[in-house]
């Protein structure tokens, strides 16, 4: 379902003496595959995520998900290969504060190829994490743990394969955080979705079958000013 081959990502520009680059060999995750990603913070997780959904492009090498390969679509394409593989779940939820509950989860549904009411499989998806009372309270209304249950029905309401989750319980206490890393496993194993999700807590990611450790990834690199820095 996702694979990065011989990646290479640079931060900065040419012009610098010094720069920080992203270098992924290989990596592979197979349908209905639970993998964590762990390491410190600045060792290049959230940046794997960010590839596999499109928000940044490789400067070289392979990101594939689904079978395509993102480097050949365009913009547009790649925008719309997103809202229909890729559902996001952040540490800070990004929900719209004017809205309710199932507007901000139909809105991420504009962006996918269903054509079933948006606002039913909105409430669909909430009434799936726990929310079925909750559709028309504004965000500003629910509990952290209940926004991130929005989150997360935003996230699943498109039927998109891949779940991405960067940092989930992050914001959370112990107990709730402990309550949604359970709800995505659920889903995401009752649907047969690929799970990726970025953590620092080592004791949830050794409760997924297989975590990767992300130390090294983002290195720092030291080249002449007015040079590009080596990419290999």
């Amino acid at each position: 379902m996702i694979r990065l081959r011989d990646v290479s990502l640079r931060f900065g520009n040419a012009d610098r003496a010094s720069s920080v680059q992203f270098r992924l060999p290989d990596f592979e995750v197979a349908a209905g595959e639970a993998v964590a990603l762990t390491g410190s913070s600045g060792c290049g997780k959230s940046t794997l995520l960010n590839l596999v959904a499109g928000l940044r492009r490789a400067d070289e090498g392979e990101v594939s998900v689904a079978g395509i390969d993102l480097a050949t679509l365009s913009p547009a394409q790649l925008d719309r290969h997103r809202g229909a593989h890729c559902g996001m779940v952040f540490q800070t939820f990004h929900l719209l504060a004017p809205f309710t509950a199932i507007e901000n989860v139909a809105i991420g549904l504009r962006f996918g190829a269903r054509k079933r009411a948006h606002s039913e499989r909105a409430s669909e998806a909430l009434r799936r994490v726990g929310l079925g009372n909750r559709l028309r309270a504004r965000s500003d209304q629910l509990s952290v743990g209940e926004r991130q249950r929005v989150a997360i029905a935003r996230a699943i309401a498109g039927d998109a394969p891949v779940l991405l989750a960067d940092e989930p319980t992050g914001s959370l206490d112990p107990d709730t955080g402990r309550e949604v890393f359970a709800l995505l496993r659920e889903v995401a194993a009752e649907d047969g979705r690929t799970l990726l999700m970025v953590t620092h807590d080592p004791a949830l990611a050794a409760e997924l079958p297989r975590h990767f450790d992300c130390a090294g990834l983002v290195r720092p690199t030291t080249v002449a000013p007015g040079k590009e820095a080596p990419t290999a």
